[in-house]
């Protein structure tokens, strides 16, 4: 069980957009921490004063370009990170947001340094998937909550 009282480690808020369209989910590959080089749905930490739509929608339009209408909150996930000796060092409470593309084309952009459109299979057998995307994406697009 991990330590509860992490010194100076307090629950981060942040959001993660999903956008599915044609039976494939939107993913970027991160460019920092945490799953720095991995691929995960556009996201980040909600601003002060931002509700967690429109920030899925701005963390979406960062990272993709894309311009979307927020829709439903999908699940939540706690995202910790450790060090070697098992300290933590941050906590994520990262909140799914189904998003709908309005327009734009997804290009990379911010944190992200690629944009990649994968299909149930690709999500299943790709290494370079974080985990949570991953259980997330598979949910969507075999949950038959296709957009």
């Amino acid at each position: 069980m991990a330590e509860h009282d992490a010194e100076g480690v307090k629950p981060t808020p942040a959001v993660a957009a999903a956008v599915v369209e044609r039976g494939r989910v939107l993913m970027v590959r991160r460019r920092h921490p945490p799953h720095d080089d991995m691929l995960a749905l556009p996201g980040g930490r909600i601003e002060s004063g931002e509700t967690l739509f429109e920030a899925a929608v701005r963390e979406l339009n960062e990272e993709t370009g894309l311009v979307a209408e927020a829709q439903r909150v999908v699940t939540a996930i706690d995202q910790l990170q450790y060090d070697n000796g098992g300290c933590l060092l941050s906590h994520f409470v990262i909140v799914v947001v189904a998003c709908r593309r309005v327009s734009g084309n997804a290009v990379a952009g911010d944190d992200a340094s690629e944009i990649h459109w994968l299909e149930a299979q690709h999500i299943r057998e790709a290494s370079d998937l974080c985990a949570s995307a991953r259980q997330v994406a598979l949910e969507l697009v075999e949950g038959g909550q296709r957009r």
